[in-house]
């Protein structure tokens, strides 16, 4: 009898099989996806990045990525939405990151009093600090 199992199993040994793609699958597409960011190719960034983030929908790369295609293709207000669909999925320890790259995506959209708010939130996040103008990175030679 073929019973039908329960997606994604909770635990014991079926849950390390319930993943669909392994990491180092997952980290192709994501690289791939990128590169669609990069171009601002929304089309394939959408469904590279939607794809990945049904399989990871915990981690932040799948909501940065479209994101960052959006802000290339001049899209502030989408990207916007999907790091606030991304920050309420993420766990804490990534939350900083995903906020403080909401915080730019607030401000290429115009909305600088909530991308302000969005980058104090975003705490010590590299990002966050730079765009505090408190940044501790040192300034790269060329």
């Amino acid at each position: 009898m073929n019973v039908p199992r329960r997606w994604p199993p909770c635990s014991g040994p079926e849950a390390a099989l319930a993943d669909p793609l392994a990491s180092d699958d997952v980290r192709l597409l994501a690289e791939v996806g990128f590169l669609a960011a990069a171009r601002a190719d929304v089309r394939r960034a959408e469904v590279i990045f939607g794809a990945l983030e049904r399989v990871r929908p915990t981690h932040g790369f799948p909501y940065a990525g479209l994101a960052a295609c959006y802000m290339n293709a001049g899209r502030g207000d989408d990207a916007v939405r999907v790091l606030e669909r991304g920050t309420a999925q993420v766990p804490p320890e990534a939350f900083t990151e995903l906020e403080a790259f909401r915080a730019l995506a607030l401000h290429l959209a115009g909305r600088n009093s909530e991308s302000q708010r969005a980058a104090h939130a975003a705490g010590s996040a590299p990002l966050a600090l730079a765009m505090r103008g408190q940044s501790t990175i040192p300034p790269q030679e060329f």
